[in-house]
């Protein structure tokens, strides 16, 4: 039975059955170690310095890149969809989520488990270079939402879908976290990751500019876009990705960067006191699903609860 159907595989694809037998004949079987690459996987973590806390700082951002990249598969399957099935959506949505709580939970290894001290000395060896240079992080935003929704919330009114997508992606947030405010010059941090990455994160802004996951959800029926599943869904997703991982970094930022109320400044030059926090940023990946006034007040509890708890109602 299973040769008949092969037979019919290879047939369809006008392949010979035989020829691809006689290579199973001479195939070595595959090991797990083969399979995941696993000694190239344990050498790519090369440090600059003999402070032995700097392989865990490696190894933990090398391991975020790797869940950015399964929220990403997931992602561009939402994209790529054309069923409209909502069944789909929300799981492909809790999948997402369920890689952000992992994400989210493991940032005690950056916040816990390095000495302070090592991590203040041998980050000097890593100058430009910052998490701010993430582009798949960048590309899980683009995917997520419409460009609009990424400009700085201070320009946000000023600018439509009608606007260009280059246009828009000059005004995107996280710019202005990377750029001298007085001056108005730009990082040799952002000058880097602009000129490796601005012409592929265009590409796919334009690639997905009426396919984002939030244009999926606008363009579902209206009976669709109640399904309390999927707002759930898609309202935690929002705030994993726009709350819960950025005060992960804020809280990381606080234990290494904070120092007699003077903040070092972050290996890139980033504003990290102004960039990283949800409320200072306002990026909300589906605001349809807010009210007003959750969109005014986006984010603010959370920080006031990790960082103010005495001002904090909850």
């Amino acid at each position: 039975m299973q040769i008949s159907k092969l037979e019919e595989k290879y047939k369809n694809s006008g392949q010979d059955l035989s020829s691809y037998l006689d290579g199973l004949l001479y195939q070595r079987y595959l090991t797990y170690w083969d399979y995941i690459h696993l000694d190239t996987l344990l050498s790519l973590q090369i440090p600059r310095t003999h402070f032995p806390d700097e392989e865990i700082f490696i190894m933990y951002h090398q391991i975020t890149e790797l869940y950015f990249k399964l929220i990403l598969h997931e992602q561009k399957q939402l994209v790529d969809d054309k069923t409209q099935s909502v069944a789909f959506f929300i799981e492909k949505a809790n999948r997402i989520n369920g890689y952000y709580r992992v994400l989210i939970s493991s940032f005690s290894i950056m916040i816990n488990g390095m000495e302070r001290e090592q991590f203040l000395q041998y980050r000097m060896a890593l100058l430009p270079a910052s998490g701010f240079q993430s582009a798949q992080y960048r590309m899980i935003e683009i995917y997520a939402t419409s460009m609009e929704n990424l400009v700085h919330h201070t320009e946000r009114d000023d600018f439509s879908s009608a606007d260009g997508i280059e246009e828009l992606y000059e005004h995107i947030y996280w710019k202005k976290g990377a750029t001298d405010k007085d001056t108005g010059e730009k990082t040799l941090t952002l000058k880097q990751f602009e000129y490796r990455y601005t012409p592929r994160l265009i590409r796919i802004a334009k690639q997905v500019e009426n396919s984002s996951i939030y244009s999926k959800y606008l363009q579902l029926p209206e009976k669709d876009k109640q399904n309390e599943l999927l707002i759930k869904a898609l309202k935690e997703l929002d705030i994993n990705a726009n709350v819960n991982w950025p005060l992960m970094h804020m809280g990381s930022a606080y234990r290494y960067l904070a120092k007699d109320k003077k903040p070092i400044d972050a290996t890139g030059g980033t504003n990290w006191k102004e960039y990283l926090p949800p409320s200072f940023q306002k990026i909300i990946f589906f605001p349809e699903l807010y009210s007003k006034e959750e969109l005014n007040d986006w984010g603010k509890q959370w920080v006031d609860h990790i960082f103010n708890p005495e001002k904090s109602t909850h």
